[in-house]
């Protein structure tokens, strides 16, 4: 079972039909919406500021979300995925965007509707990466626009996928397939 703690008089507070991974970590002030999915060795630390994570969300193994102290909160909007060992800090990431692996979107960074970041980027912060565009680089820097229906539907798809792939840890496993 995941490790959910209460901080500051603040318990999480997780949807329906949502996936934690047994060594998932969920501190304090986080809401999440309904079939989302937090993969292993996630942290999710709403210990100095708020984070809010809508629906459909795959955070994937090792991501890490934390804020600013009284400055910065997280907000996620429906549909996102978060690649493997992603570092989000204090910022705003609109419905449809995915976020590559190993990407770092800082402080009051914003990553509009449908947008990509391309895994290994580095988003500084206060940077605005508008509706489906397509950011990558350390810094990240504009690289193309990308057709905003085909981002809507390779988003869905990921997010389907991974509810798909955590209702597996809930099946019984057969000894004889091993």
């Amino acid at each position: 079972m995941a490790l959910i703690i209460p901080l500051r008089g603040t318990t999480p507070t997780i949807g329906k039909d949502c996936f934690l991974a047994e060594n998932a970590t969920i501190i304090g002030d986080v809401e999440m919406g309904d079939g989302c999915s937090v993969w292993f060795n996630t942290v999710l630390r709403g210990d100095v500021n708020s984070i809010r994570i809508g629906d459909r969300v795959n955070i994937q193994d090792g991501s890490v979300l934390h804020t600013l102290y009284e400055k910065s909160t997280i907000q996620i909007g429906n549909d996102v995925s978060v690649g493997h060992n992603v570092t989000l800090h204090g910022c705003i990431i609109h419905d449809f965007a995915l976020i590559g692996m190993g990407a770092v979107v800082m402080d009051d960074a914003e990553v509009g509707e449908g947008a990509l970041v391309a895994a290994g980027s580095v988003v500084l912060s206060r940077t605005k990466i508008g509706p489906n565009e397509l950011w990558g680089g350390a810094p990240a820097k504009f690289i193309k626009m990308v057709d905003p229906l085909q981002s809507k539907e390779l988003n869905r798809k990921i997010a389907a996928n991974y509810l798909m792939y955590s209702k597996w840890y809930s099946e019984p496993q057969d000894p004889e397939q091993r």
